[in-house]
């Protein structure tokens, strides 16, 4: 078959198209080399490398976690496994088949927590895989929220047996959850009814509901005193309290694509770093930088790792691990 690029002249591609990764390269059929006005390569800056890339999923990888005290890094896709990856060498220590659909792993603590349709599997450590079960009548589970808008808070304990109980249920969004994250004393969720509700710790109660977004609110994260919110509707807004104790928009970035998940942490330098993934299979840095990152389909989750690591899973089952340089 004739290669598409052959028939389209260097001349007619937009400069702008350098911010973007060639096709043809991916697939190993590019006819330009060095010529061609796209990118060849995975990522775009200096101060940061591609460490590494584990192949095992087959479809899209949708959490990834480093549970405390573990030397294991845990992927969930939807393929229906749970995968854990030795840190040292990079292999499959052991897959766990969950027999449905992953949305999200996370951890806490030693703790890890795996999101699946009617219901979220729990874990203390995880290479036992030791998991219990938490249920909701009538309500379904997915990315550790629920698709009818409502939340459940549970409380651990250890005491005997590794066991959960329902501490409150939270009712408020007309949509699902989309982002669920914790500051301070208070619980942020940012849901599919384009808002972000703010609920109270001590009593479990709706003290604020935030509008600013246009479209689903995708991802949410506390950093310092901020929160920073990512939404469908392709911008990232800044959140910060003011003199009275609301929250309001200080800043707004906006992107040509949707915002898919934010996450961040600090380079080499000290540097707070941004991390953006949207919907045109990238991942933006920014300093709030300093390049961007590249897949070969959409980057659903960021996860950050110790020592300058950060990790990403992108919707071929491909978990990607970065590492920034130091000066």
């Amino acid at each position: 078959m004739k290669n598409v690029a052959e028939e389209k002249p260097l001349e007619h591609v937009p400069k702008k198209t350098a911010e973007m990764v060639c096709e043809f390269w991916v697939q190993g059929t590019c006819v330009y080399g060095d010529q061609c006005p796209y990118l060849h390569s995975w990522l775009r800056g200096d101060k940061f490398k591609r460490l590494a890339e584990v192949q095992g999923h087959n479809k899209a990888v949708n959490g990834i976690a480093l549970p405390l005290r573990c030397n294991k890094l845990c992927s969930g896709s939807s393929d229906g496994t749970i995968r854990l990856w030795d840190c040292h060498t990079g292999q499959c220590a052991n897959v766990i088949n969950l027999g449905g659909e992953v949305g999200s792993v996370c951890s806490e603590g030693q703790w890890l927590f795996v999101g699946m349709p009617n219901v979220v599997k729990v874990s203390l450590k995880p290479s036992n895989v030791l998991f219990q079960f938490l249920f909701g009548p009538k309500l379904i589970y997915y990315d550790l929220q629920l698709q009818d808008g409502v939340i459940l808070a549970w409380k651990g304990t250890c005491k005997s047996n590794l066991t959960f109980q329902l501490a409150a249920i939270l009712k408020g969004h007309t949509h699902g959850i989309t982002s669920l994250v914790v500051g301070g004393n208070s619980l942020y969720s940012g849901s599919k009814d384009h808002t972000i509700r703010v609920w109270d710790h001590e009593n479990w109660q709706c003290i604020m509901t935030l509008n600013g977004h246009d479209d689903f609110v995708k991802s949410l994260i506390c950093w310092d005193k901020y929160l920073f919110s990512g939404s469908l509707d392709c911008t990232i807004k800044v959140w910060a309290s003011t003199e009275d104790g609301c929250l309001e928009v200080i800043y707004t970035h906006s992107e040509e694509q949707s915002i898919l998940a934010l996450s961040g942490m600090t380079d080499p330098d000290v540097k707070p770093i941004l991390y953006c993934s949207c919907s045109d299979k990238s991942v933006h840095l920014y300093e709030l930088s300093t390049g961007r990152l590249f897949a070969k389909q959409e980057v659903q989750t960021l996860q950050i790792g110790p020592g300058g690591l950060f990790f990403t899973g992108d919707q071929t089952g491909l978990l990607t691990v970065y590492t920034w340089l130091a000066e």
